[in-house]
């Protein structure tokens, strides 16, 4: 084990960690920052130095970029339309009464799928604080539901940024991520219903007074405590008049629906019907592949940018008026462009990082380290996620920077691209607290502070990065 190169590994992730937390710079400058201490403290040529940062920078632009800007591009579209509320509100009435939890945790994994997390919850809450307020109660648990439910699907769902910057920088198959993630979201989200239900009563009466009355407005906290208003039938009406007329203007969720699921389909089908041919051609990895004819269609209509290029036109000519201006349109897109400018660059520098730590050696020196103290290669990434997230804050960068530490490792160690995948996605869930500005958008907004925040929020985030380590090991066993 080289101790100089480890050394250097160490320098670089402090250096994220410490110009996040201490600077007026943003990760982005940190990435890139750490990538030239690492290189030079593991003794790499200056020039060579600079040439990985700009190769690593493009080539992980190059697989990802117009992803995640198609990406963000449907959410932006699906916001301003109105068909995200649509589909929260078909969802509610799909579960039934007396299920809320589950249907806004669901609410929350399916709407965070395109829209970030944070505009995502101020979208989806108004529906949990309409639901609590004639329940007359349950307002904590349906917030913390939803919530977690984003969470899931943020942090492990493609075309959600993080996840798919991982994908890109470990070179995983984005269809297999895509089913992998869908499929750990079901199975985490009864421990986010079962956290939910258990912490909201606790918590319920300690909502801070003006979050308590514009909830309940004027029912008193014991009839806020005790169950709710019913109707004659015994069920609680949770969708009202006011609700329907709103809705009434906007797309139905079967349209509000389509740029989400068309996209996601041909992904898969991409996926499935790859993995058959070559399972028909006999063809082994690292084989040279040639698509059989009918394999082609579906290769070129599922290739991630096409994909998505037929929902954002689907959500575009389908969830919006005929009488919006062309420039309002543009307008919408030029601000989603926007806000997956940052995430753009902090994913081309996590690959300007990875990139450095491959030319370096530092990489491989890892994977020896790894390999002497016996370590399941698969917690390599998971532990890095988990300490970065929990220094800095932010599932993104966390799960950049584990894919980046962990990409030079995938050879080496044997180590399955989309467990790796997973493992960052599912390491940098961890205890969001005060430096995750999720945090305070769902704690303001719940109505929660202090140590009741703690307990709520950074309770729930951390039962499901528990829940999802046994999920890491069976798919360590089937893949």
């Amino acid at each position: 084990m080289d101790l100089q190169l480890i050394l250097a590994l160490a320098a670089g992730i402090a250096t994220i960690v410490v110009i996040v937390l201490a600077t007026r710079l943003d990760a982005f400058i940190a990435l890139l920052v750490a990538s030239v201490v690492t290189g030079i403290v593991a003794g790499q040529d200056l020039l060579s130095l600079v040439d990985a940062i700009t190769t690593g920078f493009g080539n992980t632009l190059a697989s990802i970029g117009i992803v995640i800007g198609l990406g963000v591009g449907i959410g932006k579209i699906l916001e301003v339309s109105g068909a995200a509320d649509s589909l929260a509100r078909a969802f509610l009435r799909a579960f039934g009464q007396g299920r809320e939890p589950w249907a806004m945790g669901t609410v929350g994994s399916l709407v965070s799928i395109p829209v970030f997390c944070d505009s995502g919850y101020v979208i989806m809450n108004p529906l949990a604080r309409s639901i609590a307020r004639v329940k007359r109660g349950g307002y904590v648990t349906l917030a913390l539901a939803l919530g977690c439910g984003m969470t899931l699907t943020h942090h492990m769902v493609p075309p959600t940024p993080g996840p798919l910057a991982a994908t890109g920088i470990l070179g995983a198959d984005i269809g297999a991520v895509i089913l992998t993630g869908l499929i750990f979201t079901v199975i985490l989200l009864p421990v986010v219903v079962i956290y939910a239900r258990w912490i909201g009563p606790k918590l319920e009466p300690v909502l801070n007074t003006a979050v308590k009355h514009d909830v309940y407005g004027s029912v008193t906290a014991a009839s806020a405590r005790s169950g709710g208003s019913r109707t004659e039938g015994g069920a609680v009406d949770t969708i009202t008049e006011d609700d329907e007329t709103t809705s009434a203007k906007k797309p139905g969720a079967f349209l509000g629906f389509l740029p989400l699921i068309v996209p996601l389909l041909l992904i898969v089908a991409n996926t499935v019907s790859t993995a058959i041919d070559k399972n028909a051609q006999g063809a082994l990895s690292g084989d040279e592949y040639e698509p059989s004819s009918w394999v082609a269609p579906l290769a070129f209509l599922g290739n991630p940018v096409v994909a998505l290029i037929i929902g954002l036109i689907l959500a575009v000519y389908t969830l919006l008026p005929r009488v919006t201006p062309r420039s309002q349109v543009q307008s919408w897109l030029a601000d989603g462009a926007a806000s997956a400018g940052l995430i753009l660059l902090i994913t081309g520098a996590g690959g300007a990082f990875g990139m450095v730590l491959t030319e370096s050696g530092v990489g491989d020196a890892l994977a020896e380290a790894i390999a002497s103290i016996s370590l399941p290669a698969l917690l390599v990434p998971f532990i890095i996620a988990t300490l970065v997230r929990i220094a800095q804050g932010s599932g993104t960068v966390a799960m950049i920077t584990a894919a980046s530490v962990t990409a030079p490792l995938i050879a080496p160690l044997g180590l399955d691209p989309l467990v790796a995948v997973m493992a960052c996605t599912a390491g940098s869930m961890v205890f969001s607290y005060f430096n995750d500005s999720y945090f305070w958008v769902v704690t303001r907004f719940t109505g929660l502070d202090g140590i009741n925040a703690i307990k709520g929020w950074s309770g729930i985030t951390t039962a499901v990065w528990a829940g999802s380590i046994p999920l890491l090991f069976v798919l360590d066993l089937v893949v």
